[in-house]
């Protein structure tokens, strides 16, 4: 999916697609000339980011879950691109609850490869991601737990609620109820971007009324109902995609 975000004066090229390890959620990449700032929106899963600031310097960092929406910097001319983990897969060195609303510090890539756990690793691309990821698990720095991901694909898991709970915090860093609710948000700003009515939007996504709908949407994307039904946008958001626990609802 190609989604540029355009104005007289600024630009952003962002391409996405899914893929078809269970391990991967989304890849990403982007393009960005003339703008400072975006709006990073809510997002309960982490992701693995490279870009570059000018032609020379480039960097990796692992970005935790972001729980409400933020203003975020964007290098000068610069270009990305990004692994977003499916819910449930997460690296046992790196615990994703300390990454919460942050990211690990920024490393300098060399020689075509990125430090991670200890280890040089072949610098994943666009179209190489699956490769890049596999290697991970093979090597057991990522690990998957399939009651999470169960859970959050809408299944009922062979364990007590606690359970599930407990698994989704320890590996996602989030609560089951707060991903989710940032999972509607998201789906709902998509819905109205697209030109569904506000009222629609809230009988279908199960808000309690246009209120509800409003504050979750400040909270989680940083638009008004009304800003995104009229597509203005002061900047740029960052990447909307419809989330897999709410792609077949509604």
């Amino acid at each position: 999916m190609h989604a540029p975000c355009r104005s007289a004066a600024i630009v952003i090229d962002i391409e996405h697609r899914p893929s078809p390890s269970p391990h991967i959620a989304r890849v990403w990449r982007a393009h960005s000339r003339g703008v400072e700032t975006m709006t990073s929106v809510a997002n309960s899963m982490w992701e693995l980011v490279v870009w570059n600031e000018g032609e020379q310097l480039l960097l990796s960092a692992v970005r935790g879950p972001e729980t409400r929406a933020s203003i975020a910097p964007v290098p000068q001319d610069s270009r990305s691109a990004g692994i977003l983990f499916a819910h449930g897969v997460h690296m046992p060195h790196l615990p994703v609850s300390a990454l919460v609303d942050a990211q690990a510090p920024p490393r300098p890539v060399t020689g075509g490869t990125l430090e991670l756990a200890g280890q040089a690793w072949p610098l994943p691309g666009y179209d190489t991601a699956e490769r890049f990821v596999q290697q991970l698990v093979e090597a057991e720095i990522l690990v998957r737990d399939p009651v999470v991901a169960e859970a959050l694909d809408g299944g009922s898991p062979d364990v007590s609620a606690r359970t599930v709970q407990r698994r989704v915090s320890a590996t996602t860093g989030l609560s089951l109820g707060l991903i989710r609710q940032i999972a509607r948000a998201r789906e709902a700003a998509l819905r109205l971007s697209a030109g569904a009515p506000i009222l629609q939007v809230v009988h279908d996504l199960g808000f309690y009324d246009q209120p509800h709908l409003s504050r979750s949407l400040m909270r989680f994307i940083g638009r008004t109902a009304t800003q995104l039904a009229q597509g203005r946008e002061a900047q740029p958001l960052s990447m909307l995609y419809s989330p897999p626990e709410l792609a077949e609802r509604g």
